[in-house]
Protein backbone atom coordinates (compact mmCIF):
# COMPACT_ATOMS: atom_id res chain seq x y z
CA UNK A 1 0.00 0.00 0.00
CA UNK A 2 0.99 3.78 -0.53
CA UNK A 3 3.48 4.93 2.43
CA UNK A 4 2.39 7.46 4.99
CA UNK A 5 5.66 9.12 5.04
CA UNK A 6 4.98 12.58 5.31
CA UNK A 7 1.58 12.49 5.99
CA UNK A 8 1.88 12.81 9.84
CA UNK A 9 1.97 10.84 12.90
CA UNK A 10 -1.86 12.19 13.31
CA UNK A 11 -2.80 11.03 9.97
CA UNK A 12 -1.58 7.47 10.41
CA UNK A 13 -4.03 7.71 13.69
CA UNK A 14 -6.74 8.20 11.68
CA UNK A 15 -5.86 5.64 9.32
CA UNK A 16 -5.46 2.89 11.64
CA UNK A 17 -8.72 3.89 13.17
CA UNK A 18 -10.49 3.40 9.66
CA UNK A 19 -8.47 0.32 8.49
CA UNK A 20 -9.68 -1.71 11.58
CA UNK A 21 -13.15 -0.18 10.98
CA UNK A 22 -12.99 -1.43 7.79
CA UNK A 23 -11.56 -4.55 8.00
CA UNK A 24 -14.47 -5.82 10.68
CA UNK A 25 -17.39 -4.18 8.33
CA UNK A 26 -15.52 -6.67 5.82
CA UNK A 27 -15.43 -9.67 7.79
CA UNK A 28 -19.06 -8.63 8.75
CA UNK A 29 -20.75 -7.82 5.56
CA UNK A 30 -23.95 -8.91 5.06
CA UNK A 31 -24.18 -9.52 9.00
CA UNK A 32 -27.94 -8.68 9.26
CA UNK A 33 -29.52 -10.24 7.04
CA UNK A 34 -27.44 -13.03 7.73
CA UNK A 35 -29.29 -13.42 11.32
CA UNK A 36 -32.51 -12.69 10.08
CA UNK A 37 -32.28 -15.84 7.95
CA UNK A 38 -29.75 -18.39 9.76
CA UNK A 39 -31.22 -17.09 13.25
CA UNK A 40 -34.80 -15.92 12.81
CA UNK A 41 -35.73 -17.74 9.93
CA UNK A 42 -37.25 -14.98 8.46
CA UNK A 43 -39.54 -14.60 5.25
CA UNK A 44 -37.85 -13.01 2.67
CA UNK A 45 -40.19 -9.91 2.82
CA UNK A 46 -38.83 -9.15 6.03
CA UNK A 47 -35.25 -9.42 4.95
CA UNK A 48 -35.86 -6.66 2.10
CA UNK A 49 -38.09 -4.37 4.51
CA UNK A 50 -34.77 -4.99 6.68
CA UNK A 51 -32.34 -3.41 4.00
CA UNK A 52 -35.56 -1.06 2.96
CA UNK A 53 -35.82 0.75 5.83
CA UNK A 54 -32.12 0.85 7.46
CA UNK A 55 -31.36 3.19 4.00
CA UNK A 56 -34.57 5.47 3.88
CA UNK A 57 -34.30 5.48 8.14
CA UNK A 58 -30.58 6.03 7.98
CA UNK A 59 -30.53 8.94 5.15
CA UNK A 60 -33.20 10.73 7.14
CA UNK A 61 -31.59 10.39 10.40
CA UNK A 62 -28.49 11.92 9.55
CA UNK A 63 -29.36 14.77 7.07
CA UNK A 64 -29.93 16.99 10.15
CA UNK A 65 -26.28 16.11 11.82
CA UNK A 66 -24.56 17.33 9.20
CA UNK A 67 -25.19 20.91 9.75
CA UNK A 68 -24.04 20.15 13.26
CA UNK A 69 -20.77 18.57 11.99
CA UNK A 70 -19.87 22.15 9.75
CA UNK A 71 -20.65 23.67 12.86
CA UNK A 72 -18.78 21.75 15.52
CA UNK A 73 -15.36 20.23 16.26
CA UNK A 74 -15.17 16.86 13.99
CA UNK A 75 -13.34 14.35 16.30
CA UNK A 76 -16.71 14.39 18.82
CA UNK A 77 -19.25 13.06 16.26
CA UNK A 78 -16.72 10.64 15.04
CA UNK A 79 -16.25 8.93 18.06
CA UNK A 80 -19.92 9.10 18.99
CA UNK A 81 -20.21 7.46 15.70
CA UNK A 82 -18.34 4.59 16.44
CA UNK A 83 -19.49 3.99 19.80
CA UNK A 84 -23.04 3.99 18.60
CA UNK A 85 -22.12 1.37 16.23
CA UNK A 86 -20.73 -0.58 18.50
CA UNK A 87 -23.49 -0.18 21.13
CA UNK A 88 -25.99 -1.35 17.93
CA UNK A 89 -24.12 -4.10 16.88
CA UNK A 90 -23.11 -5.98 20.21
CA UNK A 91 -26.53 -6.03 21.32
CA UNK A 92 -27.54 -8.76 18.79
CA UNK A 93 -24.99 -11.55 20.34
CA UNK A 94 -26.33 -9.80 23.77
CA UNK A 95 -30.09 -10.69 23.36
CA UNK A 96 -30.08 -13.59 21.68
CA UNK A 97 -28.07 -15.02 24.35
CA UNK A 98 -31.51 -14.39 26.41
CA UNK A 99 -33.50 -15.29 23.64
CA UNK A 100 -34.69 -12.23 23.36
CA UNK A 101 -33.94 -11.56 19.85
CA UNK A 102 -36.84 -10.47 17.36
CA UNK A 103 -36.78 -8.71 13.78
CA UNK A 104 -37.99 -5.41 15.48
CA UNK A 105 -34.38 -5.24 16.94
CA UNK A 106 -32.86 -6.09 13.97
CA UNK A 107 -34.45 -3.04 11.84
CA UNK A 108 -33.49 -0.67 14.75
CA UNK A 109 -29.65 -1.99 14.33
CA UNK A 110 -29.46 -1.55 10.60
CA UNK A 111 -30.99 1.84 11.16
CA UNK A 112 -28.76 3.26 14.21
CA UNK A 113 -25.41 1.33 12.13
CA UNK A 114 -26.18 3.15 8.62
CA UNK A 115 -26.98 6.76 10.11
CA UNK A 116 -23.62 6.35 12.25
CA UNK A 117 -22.04 5.54 9.04
CA UNK A 118 -23.38 8.51 7.23
CA UNK A 119 -22.51 10.45 10.00
CA UNK A 120 -19.00 9.06 10.76
CA UNK A 121 -17.40 9.47 6.95
CA UNK A 122 -19.17 13.30 6.67
CA UNK A 123 -17.21 13.97 9.76
CA UNK A 124 -13.73 11.77 8.82
CA UNK A 125 -13.92 13.43 5.23
CA UNK A 126 -14.12 16.94 6.83
CA UNK A 127 -11.70 16.16 9.26
CA UNK A 128 -8.69 14.87 7.32
CA UNK A 129 -9.45 17.93 5.11
CA UNK A 130 -8.35 19.67 8.05
CA UNK A 131 -5.59 17.12 9.14
CA UNK A 132 -3.46 16.83 6.24
CA UNK A 133 -1.85 19.59 3.59
CA UNK A 134 -3.79 19.77 0.24
CA UNK A 135 -0.79 18.97 -2.07
CA UNK A 136 -1.04 15.30 0.23
CA UNK A 137 -4.31 14.81 -0.18
CA UNK A 138 -4.93 12.62 -2.95
CA UNK A 139 -1.91 10.87 -1.42
CA UNK A 140 -4.19 10.21 2.11
CA UNK A 141 -7.10 9.50 0.03
CA UNK A 142 -5.01 6.65 -1.76
CA UNK A 143 -3.68 5.23 1.45
CA UNK A 144 -7.16 5.12 2.07
CA UNK A 145 -8.91 3.50 -0.87
CA UNK A 146 -5.80 1.04 -1.04
CA UNK A 147 -6.98 -0.01 2.51
CA UNK A 148 -10.80 -0.44 1.44
CA UNK A 149 -10.00 -2.89 -1.49
CA UNK A 150 -7.67 -4.57 0.98
CA UNK A 151 -10.29 -5.35 3.64
CA UNK A 152 -12.80 -6.09 0.69
CA UNK A 153 -10.73 -8.71 -0.26
CA UNK A 154 -9.70 -10.41 2.67
CA UNK A 155 -12.49 -9.37 5.15
CA UNK A 156 -15.24 -11.47 3.29
CA UNK A 157 -13.97 -14.86 2.76
CA UNK A 158 -13.11 -14.84 6.19
CA UNK A 159 -16.18 -13.96 7.16
CA UNK A 160 -17.50 -16.98 5.37
CA UNK A 161 -15.45 -18.91 7.17
CA UNK A 162 -16.68 -17.69 10.62
CA UNK A 163 -20.11 -17.84 9.83
CA UNK A 164 -19.95 -21.73 8.45
CA UNK A 165 -18.25 -22.80 11.65
CA UNK A 166 -19.48 -19.98 14.24
CA UNK A 167 -22.59 -18.46 13.11
CA UNK A 168 -23.41 -14.87 11.90
CA UNK A 169 -23.48 -13.20 15.13
CA UNK A 170 -19.65 -14.22 15.95
CA UNK A 171 -19.22 -11.87 12.72
CA UNK A 172 -21.57 -9.07 14.61
CA UNK A 173 -19.35 -9.31 17.50
CA UNK A 174 -16.42 -8.66 15.44
CA UNK A 175 -17.54 -5.67 13.52
CA UNK A 176 -18.55 -4.04 16.90
CA UNK A 177 -15.12 -4.42 18.65
CA UNK A 178 -13.75 -3.19 15.67
CA UNK A 179 -15.52 0.18 15.84
CA UNK A 180 -14.04 0.14 19.75
CA UNK A 181 -10.55 0.15 17.90
CA UNK A 182 -11.25 2.90 15.59
CA UNK A 183 -12.65 4.95 18.34
CA UNK A 184 -9.85 4.40 20.24
CA UNK A 185 -7.08 5.40 17.41
CA UNK A 186 -9.45 8.65 16.62
CA UNK A 187 -9.36 9.75 20.28
CA UNK A 188 -5.51 9.62 19.85
CA UNK A 189 -5.45 12.17 17.73
CA UNK A 190 -3.88 15.59 18.64
CA UNK A 191 -3.91 18.35 15.98
CA UNK A 192 -6.09 20.83 17.40
CA UNK A 193 -9.20 21.37 15.37
CA UNK A 194 -10.39 24.86 13.57
CA UNK A 195 -12.65 27.19 16.15
CA UNK A 196 -16.11 26.62 16.31
CA UNK A 197 -17.97 28.43 13.31
CA UNK A 198 -20.64 30.91 14.29
CA UNK A 199 -24.22 29.67 14.29
CA UNK A 200 -26.63 31.09 11.82
CA UNK A 201 -29.90 32.30 11.85
CA UNK A 202 -31.09 29.39 8.84
CA UNK A 203 -33.95 27.70 9.62
CA UNK A 204 -33.89 24.05 9.97
CA UNK A 205 -35.99 23.30 6.19
CA UNK A 206 -32.97 25.11 4.79
CA UNK A 207 -30.24 23.75 6.71
CA UNK A 208 -31.63 19.80 5.88
CA UNK A 209 -31.52 21.25 2.41
CA UNK A 210 -28.30 23.18 2.14
CA UNK A 211 -25.97 20.33 1.30
CA UNK A 212 -28.73 19.54 -1.83
CA UNK A 213 -28.58 23.14 -3.01
CA UNK A 214 -25.00 23.72 -2.71
CA UNK A 215 -24.71 20.36 -4.97
CA UNK A 216 -26.88 21.58 -7.51
CA UNK A 217 -25.26 25.04 -7.66
CA UNK A 218 -22.41 23.57 -9.10
CA UNK A 219 -22.21 22.34 -12.55
CA UNK A 220 -19.28 20.06 -11.57
CA UNK A 221 -20.53 18.60 -8.21
CA UNK A 222 -24.14 18.37 -10.03
CA UNK A 223 -22.60 16.11 -12.58
CA UNK A 224 -20.16 13.79 -10.61
CA UNK A 225 -23.20 13.52 -8.17
CA UNK A 226 -25.17 12.18 -11.28
CA UNK A 227 -22.81 9.80 -12.15
CA UNK A 228 -22.03 8.51 -8.86
CA UNK A 229 -25.39 7.38 -8.27
CA UNK A 230 -25.83 5.83 -11.84
CA UNK A 231 -22.71 4.14 -11.41
CA UNK A 232 -23.22 2.87 -7.37
CA UNK A 233 -26.74 1.73 -8.97
CA UNK A 234 -26.22 -0.24 -11.62
CA UNK A 235 -22.68 -1.67 -9.60
CA UNK A 236 -25.31 -2.82 -7.25
CA UNK A 237 -28.25 -4.24 -9.77
CA UNK A 238 -25.87 -6.34 -10.89
CA UNK A 239 -24.11 -7.85 -7.80
CA UNK A 240 -27.39 -10.03 -6.95
CA UNK A 241 -27.65 -11.56 -10.81
CA UNK A 242 -23.85 -12.50 -10.97
CA UNK A 243 -24.19 -15.16 -8.54
CA UNK A 244 -27.42 -16.53 -11.08
CA UNK A 245 -25.78 -16.04 -13.91
CA UNK A 246 -22.72 -17.90 -12.81
CA UNK A 247 -24.10 -20.94 -11.03
CA UNK A 248 -27.25 -21.07 -13.14
CA UNK A 249 -27.18 -20.65 -16.53
CA UNK A 250 -22.98 -21.22 -17.03
CA UNK A 251 -22.42 -23.54 -14.86
CA UNK A 252 -19.40 -22.38 -12.51
CA UNK A 253 -19.27 -24.32 -9.06
CA UNK A 254 -19.56 -21.77 -5.76
CA UNK A 255 -15.91 -22.25 -5.62
CA UNK A 256 -15.33 -20.71 -8.84
CA UNK A 257 -17.91 -17.84 -8.01
CA UNK A 258 -15.73 -16.92 -4.54
CA UNK A 259 -12.72 -16.23 -6.76
CA UNK A 260 -14.38 -14.44 -9.38
CA UNK A 261 -15.52 -11.98 -6.18
CA UNK A 262 -12.38 -11.93 -4.66
CA UNK A 263 -9.65 -11.67 -7.66
CA UNK A 264 -11.00 -8.65 -8.82
CA UNK A 265 -10.42 -6.13 -5.53
CA UNK A 266 -6.34 -6.60 -6.52
CA UNK A 267 -7.85 -4.40 -9.29
CA UNK A 268 -8.75 -1.74 -6.94
CA UNK A 269 -5.86 -1.97 -4.96
CA UNK A 270 -3.40 -1.84 -7.55
CA UNK A 271 -5.32 1.54 -9.24
CA UNK A 272 -5.18 2.90 -6.04
CA UNK A 273 -1.39 2.59 -5.84
CA UNK A 274 -0.87 4.06 -9.51
CA UNK A 275 -2.81 6.99 -8.71
CA UNK A 276 0.06 8.60 -7.41
CA UNK A 277 2.36 8.47 -10.33
CA UNK A 278 -0.52 8.54 -13.09
CA UNK A 279 -1.30 12.34 -11.29
CA UNK A 280 2.42 13.69 -11.72
CA UNK A 281 2.67 11.95 -15.76
CA UNK A 282 -1.17 13.31 -16.36
CA UNK A 283 -2.60 15.42 -14.30
CA UNK A 284 -5.46 14.95 -11.53
CA UNK A 285 -8.40 16.62 -14.03
CA UNK A 286 -7.47 14.12 -16.90
CA UNK A 287 -6.79 10.86 -14.88
CA UNK A 288 -10.13 12.09 -13.46
CA UNK A 289 -12.18 12.26 -15.88
CA UNK A 290 -10.06 9.34 -17.80
CA UNK A 291 -10.76 6.79 -15.01
CA UNK A 292 -14.26 7.75 -15.11
CA UNK A 293 -15.04 7.08 -18.20
CA UNK A 294 -12.64 3.92 -18.07
CA UNK A 295 -14.31 2.22 -15.39
CA UNK A 296 -17.77 1.83 -17.08
CA UNK A 297 -17.33 0.10 -20.43
CA UNK A 298 -15.56 -3.29 -18.62
CA UNK A 299 -19.49 -4.73 -17.26
CA UNK A 300 -20.32 -4.92 -21.05
CA UNK A 301 -18.52 -8.13 -21.69
CA UNK A 302 -20.10 -10.04 -18.60
CA UNK A 303 -23.07 -10.81 -20.47
CA UNK A 304 -21.10 -12.61 -23.46
CA UNK A 305 -19.52 -15.06 -20.83
CA UNK A 306 -19.71 -18.61 -22.30
CA UNK A 307 -20.28 -21.51 -19.59
CA UNK A 308 -17.46 -23.27 -18.15
CA UNK A 309 -13.61 -21.82 -17.99
CA UNK A 310 -13.43 -19.43 -20.49
CA UNK A 311 -16.54 -17.49 -19.29
CA UNK A 312 -14.67 -17.36 -15.70
CA UNK A 313 -11.49 -16.06 -17.00
CA UNK A 314 -13.42 -13.73 -19.27
CA UNK A 315 -15.84 -12.50 -15.58
CA UNK A 316 -12.34 -11.93 -13.60
CA UNK A 317 -10.65 -9.79 -16.56
CA UNK A 318 -13.69 -7.77 -16.50
CA UNK A 319 -14.58 -7.29 -13.11
CA UNK A 320 -10.48 -6.95 -12.21
CA UNK A 321 -10.05 -3.88 -14.74
CA UNK A 322 -13.80 -2.77 -13.63
CA UNK A 323 -12.33 -1.86 -9.75
CA UNK A 324 -8.82 -0.97 -11.39
CA UNK A 325 -9.90 2.29 -12.83
CA UNK A 326 -12.10 2.93 -10.01
CA UNK A 327 -8.94 2.43 -7.51
CA UNK A 328 -7.62 5.19 -9.93
CA UNK A 329 -10.80 7.31 -9.78
CA UNK A 330 -11.45 7.14 -6.34
CA UNK A 331 -9.04 9.13 -4.53
CA UNK A 332 -9.34 11.52 -7.24
CA UNK A 333 -13.25 11.66 -6.93
CA UNK A 334 -13.08 12.02 -3.19
CA UNK A 335 -9.93 14.62 -3.06
CA UNK A 336 -11.66 16.82 -5.78
CA UNK A 337 -15.04 16.81 -3.72
CA UNK A 338 -12.87 17.34 -1.01
CA UNK A 339 -11.61 21.03 -1.99
CA UNK A 340 -14.57 21.93 -4.50
CA UNK A 341 -16.60 22.25 -1.39
CA UNK A 342 -16.08 25.08 1.52
CA UNK A 343 -15.42 24.08 5.13
CA UNK A 344 -18.74 25.20 5.84
CA UNK A 345 -20.90 23.19 3.69
CA UNK A 346 -18.36 20.30 3.33
CA UNK A 347 -20.17 18.18 6.46
CA UNK A 348 -23.89 18.77 4.83
CA UNK A 349 -22.86 17.86 1.50
CA UNK A 350 -21.09 14.78 2.25
CA UNK A 351 -24.05 13.45 4.31
CA UNK A 352 -25.91 14.50 1.54
CA UNK A 353 -24.05 12.73 -0.79
CA UNK A 354 -24.40 8.98 1.58
CA UNK A 355 -27.99 9.23 2.15
CA UNK A 356 -28.23 9.72 -1.40
CA UNK A 357 -26.55 6.93 -2.51
CA UNK A 358 -28.27 4.88 0.43
CA UNK A 359 -31.64 5.96 -0.48
CA UNK A 360 -30.65 5.61 -4.40
CA UNK A 361 -29.13 1.82 -4.60
CA UNK A 362 -32.00 -0.20 -2.81
CA UNK A 363 -34.04 0.89 -5.52
CA UNK A 364 -31.66 -0.25 -8.44
CA UNK A 365 -31.30 -3.63 -6.85
CA UNK A 366 -35.07 -4.17 -7.08
CA UNK A 367 -35.28 -3.30 -9.97
CA UNK A 368 -32.41 -5.90 -11.24
CA UNK A 369 -34.52 -8.25 -10.06
CA UNK A 370 -37.75 -7.22 -12.07
CA UNK A 371 -35.32 -6.87 -15.05
CA UNK A 372 -33.82 -10.87 -14.24
CA UNK A 373 -37.53 -12.16 -13.47
CA UNK A 374 -38.39 -10.78 -16.95
CA UNK A 375 -35.73 -10.59 -19.25
CA UNK A 376 -33.41 -13.53 -17.51
CA UNK A 377 -29.73 -12.77 -15.45
CA UNK A 378 -28.17 -11.99 -18.55
CA UNK A 379 -29.73 -9.33 -20.12
CA UNK A 380 -30.51 -7.47 -16.59
CA UNK A 381 -26.61 -7.75 -16.95
CA UNK A 382 -26.57 -5.87 -20.11
CA UNK A 383 -28.88 -3.23 -18.97
CA UNK A 384 -26.67 -2.58 -15.97
CA UNK A 385 -23.60 -2.71 -18.50
CA UNK A 386 -25.62 -0.06 -20.65
CA UNK A 387 -26.35 2.05 -17.27
CA UNK A 388 -22.46 2.44 -16.73
CA UNK A 389 -21.58 3.72 -19.83
CA UNK A 390 -24.73 6.20 -19.21
CA UNK A 391 -23.15 7.07 -16.21
CA UNK A 392 -19.89 8.31 -17.99
CA UNK A 393 -22.04 10.77 -20.46
CA UNK A 394 -21.85 13.30 -17.63
CA UNK A 395 -18.09 12.94 -16.88
CA UNK A 396 -17.83 13.32 -20.65
CA UNK A 397 -20.24 16.09 -21.11
CA UNK A 398 -19.13 17.70 -17.80
CA UNK A 399 -15.04 18.22 -18.83
CA UNK A 400 -15.24 21.51 -19.45
CA UNK A 401 -16.54 22.33 -15.98
CA UNK A 402 -14.29 19.26 -13.90
CA UNK A 403 -11.42 21.90 -13.14
CA UNK A 404 -8.16 21.10 -12.24
CA UNK A 405 -7.77 20.37 -8.58
CA UNK A 406 -4.85 21.09 -5.62
CA UNK A 407 -3.55 24.55 -4.13
CA UNK A 408 -2.32 25.81 -6.80
CA UNK A 409 -5.23 25.79 -8.77
CA UNK A 410 -7.45 26.73 -6.31
CA UNK A 411 -5.07 29.79 -6.06
CA UNK A 412 -5.65 30.67 -9.29
CA UNK A 413 -9.60 30.49 -9.13
CA UNK A 414 -9.48 32.75 -5.95
CA UNK A 415 -6.93 35.06 -8.12
CA UNK A 416 -9.72 35.35 -10.86
CA UNK A 417 -12.14 36.90 -8.24
CA UNK A 418 -9.80 40.35 -8.03
CA UNK A 419 -11.49 42.98 -9.45
CA UNK A 420 -9.88 46.12 -10.57
CA UNK A 421 -10.74 48.94 -8.44
CA UNK A 422 -9.23 53.13 -8.61
CA UNK A 423 -5.85 53.50 -10.77
CA UNK A 424 -3.53 51.93 -8.19
CA UNK A 425 -4.70 48.85 -7.01
CA UNK A 426 -6.65 45.60 -7.27
CA UNK A 427 -9.39 44.02 -4.45
CA UNK A 428 -10.72 40.93 -3.95
CA UNK A 429 -14.74 40.90 -4.89
CA UNK A 430 -15.49 40.40 -1.33
CA UNK A 431 -14.86 43.59 0.89
CA UNK A 432 -12.77 41.79 3.13
CA UNK A 433 -10.41 38.49 2.60
CA UNK A 434 -11.61 35.46 4.50
CA UNK A 435 -9.53 34.16 7.44
CA UNK A 436 -6.55 32.13 5.65
CA UNK A 437 -6.35 33.44 2.80
CA UNK A 438 -3.40 32.36 0.72
CA UNK A 439 -0.89 34.87 0.01
CA UNK A 440 0.25 33.24 -3.35
CA UNK A 441 -3.07 34.42 -4.34
CA UNK A 442 -2.07 38.06 -3.66
CA UNK A 443 0.86 36.93 -5.72
CA UNK A 444 -0.46 35.89 -8.85
CA UNK A 445 -3.49 38.68 -8.82
CA UNK A 446 -0.39 40.92 -8.73
CA UNK A 447 0.91 39.50 -11.59
CA UNK A 448 -2.46 39.68 -13.42
CA UNK A 449 -2.32 43.66 -13.01
CA UNK A 450 -2.47 45.57 -16.18
CA UNK A 451 0.94 47.59 -16.88
CA UNK A 452 0.90 50.71 -15.00
CA UNK A 453 1.98 53.85 -17.39
CA UNK A 454 3.90 56.52 -15.71
CA UNK A 455 2.11 60.19 -16.17
CA UNK A 456 5.03 62.48 -18.00
CA UNK A 457 5.29 65.91 -19.38
CA UNK A 458 5.67 66.90 -22.51
CA UNK A 459 8.07 65.71 -24.81
CA UNK A 460 10.67 68.19 -25.04
CA UNK A 461 11.75 69.56 -28.74
CA UNK A 462 14.64 69.00 -30.72
CA UNK A 463 16.61 71.97 -31.42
Amino acid sequence: MTSTAGLGRDFRRLWAGYAISEFGSAVGAGTLPLVAIIVLEAPAWQVSMLAALSAAAAGAIALPVGGRIDLSRKRPYMVGADLVRFVALASLPAAAAFGALTITQLCLVGVANAAAAITFAAASGAHLKNLVPAELRTRANSRMEATFWTATSVGPPLGGLIVSVVGPLATAAVDAVSYLGSAAWVRRIRTPEPPRAARTDERWTAQLSAGWRYIYARADLRALFVNSQIFGGAIMLASPILPVLMLGQLGLAPWQYGLAVGVPAVGGIAGSLLTGALVRRYGSRRVLLGAGVARTVWMVLVPFAPPGTAGLVLIIVADTMLLLCAGVFGPLFVTYRMEAVGDDHLGRVLTTWSAGTRCVQPLFIAAGGVLAWLLGPAAAIGIAALLLLASSVAAAMDRGRVRPSGPGAAHRRLARSYQPTAPGGWRPTASDRPPGWPKAVDRIATARQPPQIEARGPPRRCT
